[in-house]
């Protein structure tokens, strides 16, 4: 419990009558009653709000939270005191969040309920907590402020942004995924299942004609195929050190989160199996699985994955990946690739290929591509422009070196990479590669 401003104001006003009476003793007597008389009213508003219950608060917040998008906090606030109640709130959000419209003041009318809300915006994944929020009341008579708490500790878990996927959902819905950037392209060649018979349409190649269907039906009937279904894709996902490179709100790994998670939901809405492992930081495996809930399981298994603060080990994880899979698999390699890590990454990718098709995503820094736009006006600035491009020389040759292995490779700025993923993907599976 604190003194409010308005019993600042009462003792200073007994201070400068205590000045006064020290030049004029006749004020003695108006100054010892003065300060008794603020002793009284204190004493008796501090009692008042002592004994006086608290306010109890309720808060409403989902449960799960997309990262780095702003959501609502509501909180009810009920007053069980027969007076209005002047109070400032605080609630106790997590520290990982953004918040706006938090503390703020109110008052509470007598036996009634204050709705008010407030916006947090995560910026970290994983699971973060609320503590009970903190409330201080203001007496009746305004001379003191208590600080008490109210509500509960709650517990929300902040998930990868999935916006992209659900955008993603609505272009596949209405037929438009060109918006996105992602190309459709029509697949030359055998190999695909058959998905059903079809009135002939001008174009369709002859091999394409079900002659006994034609028979049957009296008019050219022409089969249609699908891709290929029920083919495997794992995520090797690196969560070393590197990946905490920031691009903007997100790191790079929180770029790749994005871009698996887009990459899932394309490849389970084609039939196939998605499967994740992670290496260089916490371990972290999901077995391969199919349908809408393997998504939803992908979700928790990443949602508070962090990248670590070790080295990755390429051939580690490989090693342990082989003796997981069984069944030959698109293998997606997800990392921030370095001309040095070659020696050490050419025998992971060497021991992939005996078995499996290999897909090398690798994360662009944004920062260096912006040196390139810069202009060159002293030395200083020629010697990071040639540093750039000798950075990117020495880029260059690692992933030509990387393809040189039959390994497939994508290599785009954070921003860019999911869509990248799921055009290659699309290649892959018309191309009838795996």
């Amino acid at each position: 419990m604190i003194p409010a401003r308005r019993l600042l104001h009462l003792l200073w006003g007994a201070c400068l009558l205590g000045v006064a009476a020290a030049f004029w003793p006749p004020l003695v007597t108006l100054w010892l009653g003065y300060i008794a008389l603020v002793a009284l009213l204190a004493g008796y508003d501090a009692w008042r709000l002592w004994q006086q219950p608290a306010p109890t608060l309720a808060r409403q917040v989902a449960a799960t939270l997309a990262l780095g998008v702003w959501h609502r906090v509501r909180l009810q606030v009920r007053n069980p005191v027969q007076r209005d109640v002047m109070l400032t709130i605080a609630d106790h959000h997590p520290a990982q969040v953004e918040a706006r419209g938090m503390p703020t003041q109110l008052v509470l009318p007598a036996h009634g309920w204050v709705e008010l809300h407030y916006e947090i915006r995560p910026l970290v994944r994983g699971e973060q907590h609320f503590s009970a929020a903190q409330l201080r009341l203001g007496s009746a008579w305004q001379l003191w402020q208590q600080t008490r708490t109210a509500g509960c500790a709650e517990c929300i878990k902040v998930y990868p942004n999935f916006a992209a996927v659900t955008r993603y959902a609505l272009l596949a819905t209405d037929n438009r995924l060109s918006l996105m950037g992602i190309r459709q392209r029509q697949r030359c060649g055998e190999g695909l299942e058959f998905h059903q018979l079809r009135a002939y349409r001008s174009g369709d190649m002859l091999r394409q004609i079900d002659w006994k269907a034609t028979s049957r039906l009296h008019k050219l009937t022409s089969r249609e195929y699908q891709d290929e279904r029920d083919q495997q894709i794992i995520f090797l996902l690196d969560c070393g050190r590197r990946m905490h490179a920031q691009d903007g709100d997100l790191s790079h790994f929180d770029h790749a989160l994005n871009a698996v998670l887009l990459l899932a939901y394309v490849a389970l809405r084609q039939g196939d199996t998605v499967g994740l492992m992670g290496f260089g930081g916490r371990p972290c495996y999901m077995p391969p699985g199919k349908g809408a809930a393997t998504l939803n399981r992908l979700l928790d298994t990443v949602y508070d994955l962090q990248a670590g603060t070790a080295s990755p080990d390429f051939l580690t994880a490989t090693t342990a990946l082989m003796t997981r899979l069984k069944k030959r698999s698109l293998v997606v390699l997800v990392t921030n690739l370095r001309d040095e890590d070659n020696a050490e990454l050419l025998p992971a990718l060497q021991l992939l290929r005996k078995r499996h098709l290999v897909l090398l995503a690798s994360l662009q820094e944004r920062i260096i591509n912006d040196v390139l736009v810069q202009p060159v006006r002293d030395f200083d600035s020629a010697l990071r422009h040639s540093a750039t491009h000798l950075y990117l020389n020495e880029r260059r040759r690692a992933h030509e070196a990387i393809k040189a292995y039959g390994v497939l490779a994508v290599d785009v700025e954070p921003e860019q990479l999911p869509v990248a993923l799921v055009n290659r993907y699309l290649e892959i599976k018309r191309s009838g590669r795996l």
